[in-house]
């Protein structure tokens, strides 16, 4: 044996790997208490974690400030280099054997926002029974989840459309959507949707995207409402908005009401195509499309489950796509 390889050898035995594990929950959840109860130890044996591993690496890696626990700059450092180190460790421990969906009784968590959870989830449901009638589906909405839970494995994936994501994850565009709008059959802007008639009437907003918990929307802060209201300030126009919600299921069944409009994605809006009580029409103004993405945590990336879901979740979008650009 080489020098150097004994060298490495030699210092590799002074680590115990659990404390690389604690170190990477310290840093991102810059508790104590916190990262102790993530692991599911006690505190006493995370503030000895934290203690063996100042020794270590001979450095306080956090210490207490006015705004809680702060990182040093030698652990700011560090986090990348055990980060990148943990995700090799357990990709090389990953068993080999494929994932047997047949007998699988795993429970997938997916946060999905409410368009996602619409237009996906029916057919990923679908397909999954088929060949996994164990495998369990649990669906989060934004609001349930961080982008800490995704990036530790919690969660196993988030589809959503995203401002910003952490650059670790690894994502997918799934398909790009452009907008319609429902109105009633009863609505006497169907034969006359024009956007001079469209700024007239009365409106739905509908939009949920992002993680953490919502807060109420201020109408005059066009900035926030998203596409539909970024499209028309444009033009120098405003829409009058009477209902604001969350949900687009609860935006399709209000677009019946004789005197609302809905304006979403069309997707969403496609659902409602059978219904007899609405119809779908283009916007009278231009909407740029936008990305629904899926991502997923580096630490999940070589797992074989996950890739199988992955592969799933990608088998449901292409048999979409056929379907659309017929109906487009």
């Amino acid at each position: 044996m080489a020098q150097s390889d004994h060298n490495v050898l030699m210092n590799l035995s002074r680590i115990d790997l659990n404390l690389l594990v604690y170190f990477d929950v310290l840093l991102r959840e810059r508790s104590v208490t916190k990262a102790a109860n993530h692991l599911g130890i006690t505190q006493p044996a995370m503030s000895n974690g934290l203690k063996r591993l100042r020794d270590l690496f001979s450095d306080p890696l956090l210490v207490r400030t006015s705004e809680g626990m702060s990182a040093t700059a030698r652990a700011l450092e560090l986090q990348p280099l055990v980060r990148s180190a943990l995700v090799q460790i357990d990709r090389a421990v990953q068993p080999k054997d494929d994932f047997d969906p047949a007998h699988s009784k795993r429970v997938f968590r997916i946060m999905a926002s409410d368009y996602a959870e619409s237009t996906l989830i029916p057919g990923l449901l679908k397909r999954v029974r088929k060949r996994a009638p164990d495998l369990i589906l649990d669906v989060l909405t934004p609001s349930d989840v961080t982008f800490l839970d995704v990036e530790q494995g919690r969660v196993d994936m988030a589809i959503n459309r995203f401002d910003k994501i952490p650059q670790s994850f690894h994502q997918r565009v799934l398909w790009s959507d452009s907008f319609s709008c429902l109105l009633s059959v009863h609505n006497p802007l169907v034969f006359d949707f024009t956007l001079e008639n469209y700024l007239q009437a009365r409106h739905i907003w509908v939009s949920k995207t992002g993680f953490g918990v919502g807060v109420g929307v201020n109408p005059k802060d066009v900035q926030k409402l998203g596409w539909v209201d970024e499209a028309l300030a444009k033009l120098d126009q405003k829409r009058r908005i009477s209902v604001f919600t969350r949900h687009y299921q609860v935006a399709m069944l209000l677009s019946s009401q004789p005197d609302l409009i809905a304006t979403l994605p069309s997707r969403a809006a496609e659902l409602m195509r059978n219904n007899p009580d609405v119809v779908i029409k283009p916007p009278p103004f231009p909407i740029p499309n936008f990305d629904l993405n899926m991502a997923w945590s580096p630490l999940l990336q070589n797992n074989p489950d996950h890739r199988w879901l992955r592969n799933q979740i990608s088998k449901v979008v292409d048999a979409t796509e056929p379907e659309i650009r017929e109906r487009d």
